[in-house]
């Protein structure tokens, strides 16, 4: 029996974690610099009944403003706001938001616009519909299918 508890004992050791871990490598897309971007401002606000606002700002640009509450269905929170920040290529992105029972519903004059709707059908598709309410019509003349028969 001592054997047995001494071998776990022995097995528990080994087992253990030697010296401490390093911390993780950056990826290199990350290590290509190490400026610190400075927070110019972080303004919180949380209210006891959920109601909340905050607005933060960097050193590099990027704003973030938000408020939210717990008026959705069932006391989901209801958000709004906007951000901004400067694209890679020099383009400054700004974009109002909500978020609500409907989803996230972004509004930027950067992201692409549905064409209105109704808009005109092309020819071919018009071509298309007819041809089917066509074939649909003689199936419906013809009767059943020969190859769908009743079910037996």
């Amino acid at each position: 029996m001592k054997f047995v508890i001494l071998a776990a004992l022995a097995a528990v050791a080994t087992a253990a974690p030697q010296g401490g871990y390093a911390a993780p490598a950056a990826p290199s897309r990350y290590s290509e610099s190490s400026e610190e971007i400075p927070i110019l401002r972080d303004d919180r606000i949380h209210e006891e009944d959920g109601r909340y606002n905050f607005d933060v700002e960097t050193g590099n640009g990027i704003t973030l403003s938000q408020s939210g509450s717990p008026d959705g269905p069932e006391g989901a929170v209801v958000k709004s706001g906007s951000y901004s920040y400067t694209a890679p290529d020099g383009t400054p992105v700004h974009v109002k938001f909500v978020a609500d029972e409907n989803g996230y519903q972004p509004e930027s004059d950067l992201l692409p616009v549905a064409p209105e709707f109704p808009h005109p059908i092309p020819q071919f598709v018009l071509d298309q519909i007819a041809k089917a309410a066509a074939e649909d019509a003689a199936a419906a003349r013809s009767g059943p299918s020969a190859s769908y028969g009743a079910p037996q």
